[in-house]
């Protein structure tokens, strides 16, 4: 009896159990599988700004990382306000309406950018936010109603990836140095997985956004980003051997000369591209380094441009077989994106003080914003981002090939 087990194991350990299998999507050489056992072509759109805000999506621009943000709300709200105000933006920014709408595009997967911070507290290791974890949870539901496929982002690693705004970290990829913060991240992404691995509207694991950029030592630090995709991923499999893990090249997901051979048999390899051609050339490394290692592509960011260029690129994508997922899902006054939502009245003031000097408490004083006044712009808002308030970019969505839902 010990025996048998004992191969049980072996073999869920391998991925050899096709029950397991059985639901989700899987990898089959260079291809995605669907739960249906047919080839599968995801055409998808990023939740930006949910779970990791970015400046540029509220209009500022020195005020562009989530905690930078939140630290002009506080000064504007107050911490109980602040508090207040992010609870409710959580649960209006992205919700079962907005997953409905995105079913009724055409679309048929989401990317979840999330920052671990949403997880677990940055100072207290072991400890787990379940209200962030509901968060997930509600968006994956949401999901599997709808027939939509999940990938979770993580868009912010302890530590930080990037050393840039988008990881909200310190201005150094401090990750790639930090035996804690790597053991950190493989500790998150294995709590995640073993929350999702019986889960089918999960797709995969993108395990890390756009790794270390070109403003830093690339000679040093690429050869270390394979061995944290390597801990990472043996750590997801402790506790889950289906999904897809999803493995980013430096250099914003942009330089796949960091990989080596593939270490996991569904292993799925993304990149990312903004503002350049639309031409095969263009694609040529990312299209080589599958045919060499007989594994899928997808393409996990672009867009940010006009519907001419998000039409050519995408139609450049599917003439490949590539997946796509475009960044990102609603901005607020905005034509680059499927969805769009009006701007407070009054905004100005609040991007006047967020980008204005508050370095010093005197800063503080001389340029605040009446508070009553700044409460009532900011709720605004979270009014008008409600998807009951947010109006479809016509064009957009016909650059990406997808249909208006009929009235």
């Amino acid at each position: 009896m010990r025996n048998a087990v004992a191969v049980i194991v072996l073999l869920l350990c391998a991925g050899a159990l096709p029950a397991q299998e059985k639901g989700f999507v899987t990898v089959r050489g260079q291809t995605f599988i669907g739960a249906d056992g047919a080839p599968l072509l995801l055409k998808g759109v990023n939740l930006g700004n949910w779970l990791v805000p970015e400046g540029y999506m509220f209009k500022f621009k020195s005020t562009s990382s989530p905690r930078l943000i939140a630290q002009a709300f506080t000064e504007l709200l107050g911490p109980d306000g602040a508090r207040e105000f992010w609870k409710t933006y959580r649960s209006r920014y992205i919700t079962r309406g907005d997953i409905r709408q995105i079913r009724s595009l055409g679309f048929n997967s989401i990317r979840v950018p999330f920052n671990f911070r949403v997880l677990t507290p940055e100072d207290r290791p072991g400890v787990w936010l379940e209200d962030g974890f509901a968060l997930l949870d509600s968006v994956v539901g949401w999901s599997k109603d709808e027939g939509i496929l999940v990938v979770l982002d993580m868009h912010c690693a302890p530590g930080g990836q990037t050393g840039d705004n988008i990881d909200d970290g310190y201005g150094y990829p401090w990750l790639f140095e930090s035996v804690e913060a790597q053991r950190r991240t493989a500790e998150v992404w294995r709590k995640i997985a073993a929350r999702y691995a019986h889960e089918p509207a999960v797709l995969g694991y993108d395990l890390l956004n756009e790794p270390i950029p070109q403003y830093f030592d690339t000679t040093d630090l690429n050869p270390r980003l394979e061995r944290v995709y390597r801990q990472v991923t043996a750590a997801i499999r402790e506790v889950d051997t289906v999904h897809a893990v999803i493995l980013g090249g430096a250099r914003w997901d942009t330089n796949f000369d960091v990989f080596g051979p593939p270490f996991d048999k569904r292993a799925v390899y993304t990149f990312h591209r903004y503002w350049t051609d639309t031409l095969k050339a263009g694609l040529l490394q990312y299209i080589d380094f599958r045919a060499k290692h007989n594994v899928p592509l997808w393409m996990g960011e672009s867009g940010e441009n006009t519907d001419a260029w998000v039409g050519s690129f995408r139609r450049l994508l599917e003439a490949e077989n590539i997946g796509w997922c475009f960044w990102p899902w609603k901005k607020m006054d905005a034509k680059s994106c499927p969805v769009t939502f009006p701007k407070p009245e009054g905004w100005k003031e609040i991007v006047k003080y967020a980008e204005g000097p508050r370095l010093s408490f005197e800063d503080l004083r001389k340029n605040a914003v009446n508070r009553r006044h700044a409460r009532e712009i900011l709720w605004q808002f979270l009014d008008n981002c409600s998807i009951d308030h947010c109006t479809v970019n016509d064009g957009y969505v016909r650059a990406l090939g997808l249909e208006m839902p009929r009235e």
